[in-house]
């Protein structure tokens, strides 16, 4: 069930208990932006499937507590395949962005999710780990550029190195100010 609508609740009780009477995993993706438009709540889709759904939002939505177990909603968004795209061809000197690439990249993310995500309700990987994750999807892009001749560059000898020294590493010197004394 996927929504896109922006109308608030329109995945009411019966909707998600519908979709669990005729589902063992039901899958709902209230994917409208922001929270408050979104078609039902994380806890709403948990709650009345029994905690079986496979759901994902649009926006960020908090933890579940149900029943002993913690559900992490996912949050479809494109920071999970556009940083990892966007080096790759960076990275390989793409002339163009083909399908194949995001097949690839697509491929990949699916890769990335562990087991214990899976566990969790995540059905992407924790954002906590979204540079391995967009050094892997670079990679995998950069080999879709290789093989297909898309870049007049030799392809680097240790190319998951190469890509990896490509990242910006946002980490800063602290400053402190100093006291003038006068």
């Amino acid at each position: 069930l996927i929504g896109a609508s922006g109308q608030p609740a329109a995945f009411g009780p019966e909707i998600l208990e519908a979709m669990a009477r005729l589902n063992e995993r039901p899958i709902i993706f209230a994917l409208s932006n922001p929270t408050s438009r979104a078609e039902c709540t994380a806890e709403d889709a948990y709650r009345h499937t029994q905690g079986r759904a496979v759901f994902a939002g649009g926006s960020p939505f908090p933890k579940v507590e149900m029943n002993g177990q913690t559900f992490v909603p996912g949050q479809a968004n494109n920071v999970y395949i556009f940083p990892g795209v966007g080096l790759g061809v960076m990275a390989s000197d793409a002339t163009r962005v083909t399908d194949e690439m995001f097949a690839a990249a697509a491929k990949c993310l699916d890769e990335q999710v562990s087991k214990d995500d899976l566990e969790q309700g995540r059905i992407f990987p924790s954002l906590a780990r979204i540079r391995d994750v967009s050094a892997a999807i670079a990679l995998a892009v950069a080999k879709v550029a290789f093989a297909g001749k898309l870049t007049a560059m030799k392809e680097p000898s240790n190319l998951p190195g190469y890509i990896k020294s490509l990242m910006y590493d946002p980490v800063y010197s602290s400053y402190v100010p100093v006291k003038k004394h006068g």
